[in-house]
């Protein structure tokens, strides 16, 4: 289910172009048909955890599972590109019940000792969906038509409703209620910032829009915090979010992503222009990234029960800082062996691989991350951080040299290793 739902995110990336064409408007419009998805899912996420906890979290999977089958059927149909947009967001509706429910479901049924061993599968899942995704959507659209990866798609998704409602034990629903001025104001303020980030780098809305949209949501945000630091029954409470494990996991999950979306981002641009490769070995090159992320996720969980958590997490952070500064030297110093390019991409993807999986691990032993609603944050900060970093690649990829391109994303790692040091070590 976390594979099916993070291909249904990228899928749609690499046959842009011929979705634009086929329904006659302009490629900067069609962008519409991916940021429609990510912007709902990661505003969306919190209230689906939420929501996971009051009615069941299978229960929740169900529902949402079907949801994505009837839409992406209904996307499949789509005879406007304004049709297409808002079936590409109930899609990211569906899809934004998948991380907290899943996660607390894994929380509830295993315990501390193998919690990292199974948050790996979870992991390697998502960098599956990674992998697959963009290389599925081309060839099936290359092949049948754009129109065709919805109707391959769409059967999975029944096939996983049936197979949540039969194999998966429904667990009991809670009686949590929902602070609806903190979730309105939370939703509202994600929503308008990841809206301005999500635009900015392709200048579909004037900088006055985009500014008005970054002010507004901040605006809401901190609306948020001043309505639930004295609720008693709040969304999400504030000082629960501030608990250094908490903090410490959601900081580290965002940089981890915002790496990995600036590098799958940049990388092809740089592969298909300063190196000269051709889109098909730009594709198998940049594919070693989540390659790497899927096959290191298992491992990584193994090794975080045998050992400190913590140390892997720093690990992975001090990794991911020096492979893109290595990536970003390379790159500004003209070096074009496909080979050295290659292995520093399975580095960037092994510091992903170590962050993601303790990280998570840690967000769900924290305790904010026994509510659905703060699991749907920690998500939020993951999608909001890969939405950041393809706005940074897509602003600085022609204004900066590789190693400020890449060299940005080594910072926000340290950042993120300085972060890791709050609070006490756990025994």
């Amino acid at each position: 289910m976390t594979a099916l739902g993070t291909v249904c995110n990228n899928v749609v990336t690499v046959a842009l172009r011929d979705i634009a064409a086929d329904l006659r408007t302009s490629l900067s419009s069609g962008v519409l048909a991916v940021s429609a998805f990510a912007l709902v899912l990661a505003a969306a996420m919190p209230v689906m955890g939420w929501v996971g906890d009051r009615f069941g979290r299978v229960r929740t999977l169900v529902a949402a599972q079907a949801m994505l089958a009837a839409s992406t059927a209904a996307a499949a149909l789509a005879p406007s590109l304004g049709v297409l947009v808002a079936c590409r967001g109930a899609q990211g509706l569906a899809c934004a019940a998948a991380p907290p429910c899943v996660m607390g479901l894994l929380a509830s049924l295993y315990g501390p000792v193998r919690r990292h061993r199974v948050i790996g599968a979870w992991a390697a899942a998502n960098g599956i969906g990674q992998a697959l995704g963009p290389p599925l959507g081309g060839l099936v659209a290359g092949v049948l038509g754009w129109r065709a990866i919805f109707w391959c798609l769409a059967p999975l998704s029944g096939l996983l409703v049936a197979a949540l409602a039969l194999l998966v034990p429904a667990d009991p629903p809670g009686r949590a209620r929902l602070h609806w001025p903190g979730a309105i104001a939370f939703t509202t303020g994600t929503a308008l910032v990841m809206s301005a980030v999500v635009f900015a780098s392709g200048s579909a809305l004037p900088p006055v829009v985009l500014a008005c949209l970054g002010v507004a949501g901040t605006g809401a945000l901190a609306g948020f915090v001043l309505v639930s630091r004295r609720a008693a029954d709040a969304f999400i409470p504030p000082r629960l979010v501030v608990q250094p494990r908490f903090l410490r996991s959601g900081v580290a999950a965002g940089v981890q992503m915002f790496c990995l979306g600036a590098t799958l981002v940049a990388m092809p641009l740089y592969a298909t222009g300063a190196l000269g490769l051709s889109t098909q070995l730009t594709g198998l090159v940049v594919f070693v990234l989540p390659l790497t992320m899927a096959v290191l996720a298992g491992a990584v969980g193994l090794v975080s029960e045998r050992t400190r958590p913590r140390w892997v997490l720093r690990a992975g952070l001090g990794v991911l800082a020096t492979a893109e500064v290595g990536l970003g030297a390379y790159l500004g110093g003209q070096g074009t062996s496909i080979v050295a390019v290659t292995a520093l991409l399975v580095a960037v993807g092994t510091g992903v691989a170590l962050v993601q999986t303790t990280a998570a691990a840690g967000a769900t032993r924290s305790t904010a991350g026994q509510a659905g609603s703060a699991l749907g944050l920690f998500n939020s900060l993951r999608f909001g951080g890969a939405a950041l970093g393809t706005a940074w690649a897509g602003l600085t990829y022609a204004t900066m040299p590789p190693l400020g391109v890449f060299g940005g994303c080594a910072a926000l790692a340290l950042l993120g290793l300085a972060v890791s040091f709050a609070g006490t070590d756990p025994a």
